[in-house]
């Protein structure tokens, strides 16, 4: 992204490598921070070119494909709405956006419904599957998504999916799904290293299982 900071009547062009409305935000409080501690807007303009992304937030897993794949940590009605606007400004015409998530167990379970709303109503294709069930069964989880999901007029097996394993959900996304110029965006888990079921924490990445799917192509 390029983008304009004004102080005063002085003028400095932004000049980033991630992209997004709400990194315009975390951008402006960074610089904001940082001239207020003495920071040169020299060494602050710098910094900014060359700050590449931070892990499991837009983080972008290329082996190549002729379709992008994202990890992102959206986790929230909230995050996954910008997430997915977001996405939606970089789609063409003839591509289509794909999202992969699920709502973790034993937390607010009033998002649940909430998100495969946004999720159907942005995206083109939505699978959804395990996140963090703990003690729920993932299914009753994911049954009050597709709620949701429903509500917003997603049918089940054409415009939403279930698979309550992570990594056959991921599999099912990239290699079944995308194609020329699709973005699949891996919502939920972002730079977490595990995941749990029961009490049990398992190891657990999404980069890994992307480009582990990535692979069987």
């Amino acid at each position: 992204m390029e983008f304009l900071v004004h102080q005063g009547k002085k003028t400095f062009l932004s000049q980033v490598k991630i992209f997004g409305d709400y990194n315009v935000s975390n951008i402006l409080a960074a610089i904001g921070a940082a001239r207020a501690i003495g920071i040169s807007w020299e060494d602050i303009l710098s910094s900014i070119k060359n700050f590449s992304s931070v892990q499991g937030r837009m983080e972008l897993i290329d082996k190549g494909q002729i379709f992008s794949v994202l990890v992102d940590f959206a986790h929230t009605p909230n995050a996954l709405e910008k997430t997915l606007k977001t996405l939606k400004l970089l789609k063409n015409k003839h591509s289509r956006l794909i999202v992969v998530f699920g709502c973790a167990g034993e937390r607010d379970f009033l998002k649940r419904p909430m998100m495969g709303e946004i999720a159907t109503r942005l995206a083109d294709l939505v699978v959804l599957t395990a996140e963090d069930p703990r003690t729920e069964d993932v299914n009753d989880i994911i049954d009050q998504i597709t709620d949701g999901c429903k509500k917003a007029g997603g049918i089940e097996g054409k415009t939403f999916f279930r698979f309550p394993d992570r990594q056959e959900a991921i599999n099912f996304a990239i290699q079944k799904l995308a194609r020329k110029d699709d973005i699949v965006v891996i919502c939920g888990k972002g730079h977490e290293k595990s995941m749990c079921f029961g009490k049990t924490e398992i190891a657990w990445s999404d980069q890994k299982a992307a480009r582990k799917a990535l692979k069987l192509i």
